[in-house]
């Protein structure tokens, strides 16, 4: 029962963290202005995210605008989006084979695949989690080194977005979660008990080990023999 609870919250916290990276990929908040400088109110705010970019008026239009070109982008921006996408789509083939080897659903029951199924889908959680960490903290280390840089003017900086505080947590998650899943399993206690006395001895049961003795006793009376009265 406490295995099947642990394997429970695991796919819960790897669920979790598959909807945020997600929601991490689509999200056009990975880089925002940074207010710094005399002029700390403008007029115009500017985010950026993997597939568009964004301009926040202070009159409150705010446009979007996706990235054409897609030759045109960055090296490191093209990396980010296939990491985040390909950490999406092994969330979701983890969560399906998940779901079939965990003890609470009937799916491959009885079946020797059901016990390695929910183990492989942990694994492949945590490949999901790590390919998610990696782009969300290459990221967040080139907003920092731009930040501190003497030669960028202060209207050319930016600083962190709320997607990548999302993808952060949301690789824990999903990292958390499939550690759990690949915890080792009990036994479920289908078989016998151990004998710590080793082997079970090979001689006749006990039934048939009593019929003999008890045989020659009724055979014999007082102390005399059959074969005495022949």
């Amino acid at each position: 029962m406490a295995s099947s609870a642990v394997e429970l919250l695991g796919f819960s916290l790897s669920l979790l963290g598959l909807i945020g990276t997600l929601i991490a990929t689509l999200l056009p908040h990975w880089w925002r202005t940074a207010h710094v400088g005399p002029n700390i109110l403008t007029a115009v705010s500017h985010t950026k995210g993997l597939w568009m970019e964004c301009v926040w008026h202070g009159t409150g239009v705010f446009q979007c605008q996706a990235h054409r070109s897609q030759l045109a982008l960055p090296p490191d921006l093209r990396a980010a989006r296939a990491m985040m996408v390909t950490s999406c789509s092994l969330s979701a083939l983890a969560c399906g084979m998940a779901v079939v080897g965990m003890r609470c659903t009937r799916c491959a029951e009885g079946t020797p695949a059901k016990a390695s199924a929910a183990v492989c889908g942990g694994t492949v959680f945590i490949v999901a989690g790590l390919l998610c960490l990696v782009p969300v903290s290459w990221s967040t280390n080139d907003v920092v080194v731009d930040f501190y840089s003497p030669v960028l003017a202060s209207g050319a900086r930016y600083e962190l977005g709320q997607a990548l505080y999302l993808g952060f947590a949301s690789a824990l998650l999903t990292v958390l979660g499939g550690a759990l899943l690949c915890a080792p399993r009990r036994c479920r206690g289908d078989g016998p008990p151990f004998q710590p006395g080793g082997a079970p001895s090979s001689g006749p049961p006990a039934a048939f080990k009593g019929n003999h003795p008890s045989s020659l006793t009724s055979a014999s009376h007082g102390g005399y023999r059959l074969s005495d009265y022949v």
